[in-house]
């Protein structure tokens, strides 16, 4: 069972829209996944636009790749490298811990992703 940066089971990202490298909605990686799409992000108008003006257009719906296009608020498994380049330029969006794959502190800190998590409705 994979695990979540906090050694826990990993959670569900997000199912409506569908996420994950394997979109099941979860941010699961294997040997296809060259993106390690990991991090469960909830996007921001400031990340679209960061991340559209570097090359990935995250709001404009791909019938090619099943693609809706995503909105300020929808959750996403992010590739960990953008986040890092976005958290970089100050822009990083907030993290669901929970459903962050354990392997994204391979590239990130943890503290990093602690520092822009999701404070979850308890």
């Amino acid at each position: 069972m994979p695990t979540n940066v906090l050694g826990q089971e990993l959670q569900c990202c997000c199912r409506q829209p569908m996420t994950g490298f394997y979109r099941d909605g979860y941010c699961r990686t294997g040997a296809g996944d060259t993106g390690l799409h990991t991090v469960c992000v909830q996007v921001t108008a400031e990340f679209l636009e960061f991340s559209r003006a570097h090359g990935n257009d995250l709001s404009t719906p791909s019938l090619q790749w099943d693609f809706p296009g995503l909105q300020p608020g929808d959750r996403w498994c992010l590739c960990v490298t953008r986040w890092k380049e976005a958290f970089d330029a100050g822009v990083a969006p907030p993290v669901c811990l929970e459903a962050t794959h354990s392997s994204a502190i391979e590239w990130v800190n943890l503290e990093d992703l602690q520092a822009h998590a999701i404070a979850e409705e308890g």
